[in-house]
């Protein structure tokens, strides 16, 4: 975000000042000139976009919103933004279908976000082993069951959730793909929700073609992802003649 250089990811955390606001807090991710970025300041311009848009929307397809928000020009190619797309996709879907009109408001939706925030840390998919996309998904469930500490069937549905979207995204990982599992997450919410609560989410088209490859500061898995799109190659590229040039005999 500051000067394009690769970033160091760091074993145990280090004492930084923000670049932007000059706020000194433990980090795990640094650059080697120097720079540091704190979450905040990271995924400000983002987090405001992704708000207006889940509030705003009238979609009730949480993955075409998801990509729409994913292809935004203030959006880092990975980070936490992430994981308040995927609740808030999920939750303004939620909130779109039959089920949720009346029931789910915008306050509902800032709360799946904020619930998100408090786990979904820059770096930590790989130091606890727990993606913020998780909790995101999970806290849309709690929402709408009404889950909390001491609750039964609500906090087991929920925690079942959390379960299976980890599984869909450990899947993706090597190197990890935020966008990826963005996307792997959506797909599996929407099969617990249909099977879990009975209520079934208008997805057009759950098989995205990616369009960030190219982006990704690890380099991309390619054919080894599931939204991966080979880029198109002109067969005459390397061909010694010219299409259209051979004169007929």
């Amino acid at each position: 975000m500051v000067c394009g250089s690769q970033l160091e990811y760091l074993q145990q955390s280090e004492r930084r000042v923000c670049t932007f606001c000059e706020k000194m807090e433990a980090g795990h991710i640094a650059c080697p000139q120097g720079h540091f970025v704190c979450d905040t300041c990271h995924g400000t311009d983002a987090r405001k976009m992704i708000e207006k848009t889940v509030f705003s929307t009238q979609d009730a397809d949480p993955l075409a919103l998801a990509e729409h928000m994913m292809s935004h020009p203030c959006l880092p190619m990975l980070g936490c933004e992430h994981a308040f797309i995927a609740a808030g996709a999920l939750m303004a879907a939620l909130k779109n279908s039959p089920y949720g009109r009346g029931k789910i408001s915008n306050d509902h939706i800032q709360e799946a976000i904020d619930r998100t925030s408090k786990q979904a840390v820059g770096g930590y998919c790989g130091l606890t082993g727990v993606c913020g996309i998780t909790p995101a998904i999970g806290s849309c469930f709690s929402l709408f069951l009404g889950a909390r500490c001491g609750t039964d069937s609500e906090q087991r549905i929920t925690m079942d959730a959390a379960i299976r979207i980890s599984q869909a995204i450990s899947g993706l990982t090597g190197p990890s793909c935020c966008k990826a599992y963005v996307r792997a997450a959506l797909r599996e919410a929407v099969i617990i929700v249909n099977e879990r609560l009975g209520v079934v989410l208008p997805v057009k088209n759950s098989t995205v073609a990616c369009r960030h490859s190219n982006r990704h500061p690890h380099g991309c898995r390619e054919e080894k992802c599931l939204f991966y799109v080979r880029p198109e190659k002109d067969i005459f590229a390397d061909a010694k003649f010219v299409p259209g040039t051979i004169s007929p005999s």
